[in-house]
C-alpha cells in the first residue's frame, strides 16, 4: 500500500530555517541524490489525546546518534542534539500538529556535481510529518528470509543510516513483498539471523528473549533499547545478545520486530510456517503494550524517555 504523499504546505527546517516542504529542494545534480551520500534518521512523536499532549520519544538520542552516523562519511552538523530537539519540538508546534507524528533529519553531500569523491559541502534538514502505523500488525505479520544478504559492517556500515545503503533494504523489501510476506529477514554472510528490511528482530525460546548481537550487522536501535529494557524490568526476562541461527525462527515460541517506524511488530508466521501457536504471543503482546503506555507518557519511570512538545516545551532556537 503507497503512503500518501504529505501536505507541501507543511513546514520543514532546510538548512537552517523554515520554509514549506514544497520549496525544500535540491539540484538535480547533488552528489546524495548520485551516490547516496546522506544520512538520515527516524523520530516518533505520539499524541495522547487525554493529555493534550505531543511526545517525542528519546528524541535527543536519535539525534545525537544521527550526528554521530554523519560523521561516517564525514557530513558536518552544525546544531548538537539538544539543539536540534529543541528544532524539533518548534517545527511541530510551528505546524500545530494534533497527531502522531514521524521526524526524519537528513544529512547529505550537497555538492551539485558530477564524480563520487566527496567534499565539505554539507547540508541538513528536519522533516515531521503526520505519521500512522508503518506496518499494521495488529493480527501478526508475516515475514520471509530474503535472498539478499545484510551489507557487511566493512562494506557500508549497517549500523549507520547511510542512505545508499538502503538499496539493501529496498531490494529484500521489494523481494519480500512480490513473494507474499509482509517483511523480509536477513541474513548475514555467515547465514546468521540479522534484521528486518527496515527494523530489528527478536525471539522468545527457552523463556528467554534473544536478539542478534550488533556484530550481526544491525542497527542498534533505540526502540530496540527500550524493549529490552521493558523485558527486563516489568517482566523479568533474561535478554540474550547471540547469533540467531536461521532454522531457529522455525523452532521459536514468538518471533516480533521494533523500530521507530515499525514500533513492535509480532511475527505470526515466517516462510510459510506459523510462528509457536500462529498467533501473536504474550511477550510480544505485553510488551507492546507496555511499549506504547511508555512513549505516551502513562508510565512515570520512563517519563525520561518523552519530551513534551506543547506543555513544557522548550524555548525555540
Amino acid at each position: 500500500m503507497r503512503a500518501s504523499e504529505p501536505d507541501p504546505n507543511i513546514l520543514v527546517w532546510f538548512r537552517g530555517g523554515y520554509r514549506p516542504l514544497a520549496e525544500a529542494n535540491v539540484n538535480i545534480l547533488t552528489h546524495a541524490l548520485h551516490y547516496g551520500t546522506g544520512v538520515f534518521e527516524g523520530i516518533r512523536a505520539y499524541w495522547d489525546e487525554r493529555q493534550g499532549e505531543l511526545y517525542m520519544v528519546r528524541a535527543e538520542e536519535h539525534f545525537a546518534r544521527w550526528i554521530r552516523n554523519c560523521g561516517i562519511i564525514r557530513i558536518g552538523v552544525a546544531e548538537n542534539a539538544r539543539e536540534l530537539t529543541r528544532i524539533a519540538a518548534d517545527l511541530c508546534r510551528r505546524n500545530g500538529f494534533r497527531t502522531d507524528v514521524y521526524m526524519r533529519p537528513l544529512g547529505w553531500k550537497a555538492s551539485p556535481r558530477i564524480g563520487v569523491q566527496p567534499d565539505d559541502n554539507d547540508a541538513a534538514a528536519l522533516i515531521a510529518i503526520p505519521f500512522g502505523a508503518y506496518l499494521p500488525s495488529e493480527n501478526g505479520i508475516h515475514a520471509g528470509v530474503a535472498s539478499w544478504r545484510r551489507i557487511e559492517d566493512n562494506a557500508i556500515p549497517g549500523r549507520g543510516k547511510i542512505c545508499g545503503a538502503y538499496v539493501n533494504s529496498a531490494l529484500a523489501s521489494d523481494e519480500a513483498r512480490r513473494n507474499g510476506f509482509d517483511e523480509a529477514i536477513f541474513l548475514t554472510e555467515s547465514g546468521h539471523v540479522a534484521e528486518g528490511a527496515t527494523c530489528n528482530i527478536f525471539m522468545v525460546r527457552s523463556g528467554k528473549l534473544v536478539t542478534p548481537a550488533a556484530t550481526d550487522n544491525i542497527l542498534e536501535g533505540i526502540t530496540r533499547d527500550c524493549v529490552m529494557t521493558l523485558a527486563r524490568r516489568e517482566l523479568g526476562l533474561e535478554v540474550v545478545e547471540r547469533s540467531i541461527d536461521r532454522s531457529e525462527l522455525y523452532v521459536c515460541d514468538e518471533l516480533f520486530f521494533t523500530g521507530t517506524a515499525v514500533e513492535l511488530a509480532p511475527i505470526t508466521r515466517v516462510d510459510h510456517r506459523p510462528v509457536g501457536a500462529g498467533v501473536i504471543g504474550p511477550v510480544a503482546g505485553r510488551l507492546r503494550q507496555l511499549y506504547e503506555d511508555a512513549t505516551h507518557g502513562r508510565m512515570d519511570t520512563y517519563h525520561h524517555w518523552i519530551e513534551p512538545v506543547y506543555q513544557k516545551a522548550p524555548a525555540a532556537v
